[in-house]
């Protein structure tokens, strides 16, 4: 296509999954490289005016799964402020959308300690999909003693992949947790509140009947930027300290906007 920026591709849209008024996922067949999961690439269009609008989206799916690395799929919520989503949001099976050939990002399972026992995924919204992407790799059940999944929504519709987390659930057995919060409504299997507030006074915790412990213990945190912030200044209250290639520690975190 003439006019593509350098790094971008040709994709065509598969299916869509709609979840709520504004929250959706696109099936999409690009050929792009080979990805780790965890990672992100770019999806992007054309606007009015003849512009490319990008965006950066997480891969729910594992590079792995049945239908290869090609097939893709992200979660995506409409902003109606937004350049680009409201503009996913209105295509359907067949249309053409551009995507970024080389996946990027490093919140992925290489980044983890070797001596991590225990992982944990917190994650606001859509910042779900890339780890349910990783909790699908093969490595997981052997790796580590432990595995639990928070995810924060504002209401309980927003609670996406149900399916996805009931299969993990089977796969990995009694080393899966999985606690779902919402923020702005009642909810009978949900805590209630922001996930800093919670892991401080320790009712994610007790709620799971496991603790955060340095010795063993990985957060990886992915979302809201103000969650990733809180959480963060939270966990070292715990006692965790961040992890860099330099000087290995407890949690990493990546911001979903």
């Amino acid at each position: 296509m003439q006019g593509l920026p350098n790094g971008l591709i040709e994709g065509r849209v598969l299916t869509k999954k709609v979840w709520t008024d504004n929250l959706f996922s696109l099936e999409v067949s690009a050929a792009i490289e080979p990805y780790a999961a965890g990672q992100f690439t770019k999806l992007a269009l054309l606007d009015e005016h003849g512009g490319w609008i990008r965006r950066a989206y997480s891969m729910v799916n594992h590079p792995s799964h049945g239908y290869g690395h090609q097939h893709l799929e992200f979660l995506i919520v409409a902003d109606k402020s937004g350049q680009l989503s409201p503009k996913l949001q209105m295509l359907d099976a067949g249309d053409t959308l551009f995507v970024g050939k080389q996946a990027s990002g490093f919140m992925t399972l290489d980044e983890i300690p070797n001596e991590a026992r225990e992982l944990w995924m917190l994650a606001t919204g859509t910042a779900v999909g890339p780890f349910l992407s990783i909790l699908e790799d093969d490595s997981i059940a052997s790796r580590f003693d432990s595995v639990t999944l928070v995810h924060a929504v504002r209401a309980a519709n927003e609670l996406v992949y149900p399916d996805i987390t009931s299969a993990l659930g089977e796969v990995l057995g009694s080393r899966f947790n999985y606690l779902s919060i919402v923020s702005r409504q009642d909810h009978e299997f949900s805590l209630r509140g922001r996930i800093p507030a919670l892991l401080k006074n320790h009712e994610i915790q007790n709620k799971l009947g496991i603790h955060l412990d340095p010795q063993r213990s990985f957060v990886y945190l992915c979302g809201n930027p103000q969650m990733v912030k809180d959480t963060s200044a939270t966990l070292v209250e715990l006692g965790l300290s961040k992890h860099l290639r330099r000087k290995p520690g407890q949690f990493a975190s990546e911001n979903y906007w």
